[in-house]
């Protein structure tokens, strides 16, 4: 449901771009049906620059094909309307600094398991700043590579950028940025990396993963910058 929600309404906010690795390919996320569509069992790992990202990054899973199980801070699971739409779908709370932290992971690895697509966020948070600038991703918690030692699941990087544009800084300034975006239309860019089977080190699965969504991000930013680029007037 989230993901049909995000795909229904990001297209109104912003221009949605997806390129993957895989395939090379570069179209609007209407026509992307293939574009590094990742495998089932698949473990997704995205930066985090803004509240808008979610959205942007499920609509394009969505276009895709894929249908993510998400991580997401227990907190989440408080909001009215989010909360019991999260439960019903089946999304992870992560309960953070709890004894209760471990148990996020089990239920991802059951959904890898099961077949399912986890999207999980490596820095587990938002970066401080308020401008509305690209990010290069924080440094990365050790779940992923937890996750990925245990299950065997191969990690698509995932790199996003342009969301900050929609939401970034304080609460005045992400209402109006969610406000002004249907007629600015900004360029919002997912790009995906090709699959990668993280080592068994923790310490060294946290770099390399941390390197490969860094690189996918890098892609992303350049091409949304390009795009936006492409749409002013000369």
């Amino acid at each position: 449901m989230l993901s049909r929600a995000s795909a229904l309404l990001v297209p109104a906010f912003g221009r949605l771009y997806i390129t993957a690795d895989a395939t090379d390919t570069t179209a609007e996320a209407t026509d992307a049906a293939d574009a590094g569509r990742p495998a089932p069992g698949s473990i997704v790992a995205a930066n985090h620059t803004s509240l808008a990202d979610p959205a942007v990054v499920l609509a394009a899973l969505h276009r895709l094909g894929a249908r993510p199980v998400v991580l997401a801070t227990a907190g989440l699971w408080r909001v009215p309307v989010l909360g019991p739409a999260l439960r019903r779908e089946g999304h992870i709370a992560v309960h953070r600094g709890t004894a209760r932290a471990a148990e996020s992971l089990e239920a991802a690895a059951e959904a890898l398991a099961a077949g399912r697509v986890v999207l999980i966020y490596g820095e587990g948070g938002l970066p401080r700043r308020r401008d509305s600038g690209e990010l290069p991703p924080g440094p990365f918690r050790s779940g992923l590579a937890r996750l990925a030692r245990a299950t065997g699941a191969p990690v698509v990087p995932l790199g996003q950028a342009g969301a900050r544009r929609l939401t970034s800084g304080g609460p005045l300034k992400q209402l109006a940025g969610l406000a002004t975006a249907p007629v600015r239309r900004p360029a919002l860019h997912v790009h995906l990396g090709r699959p990668l089977h993280l080592p068994p080190d923790t310490v060294e699965a946290t770099v390399r993963a941390h390197h490969a969504v860094t690189a996918a991000w890098k892609v992303a930013a350049r091409r949304a910058e390009g795009e936006g680029d492409s749409r002013r007037p000369a």
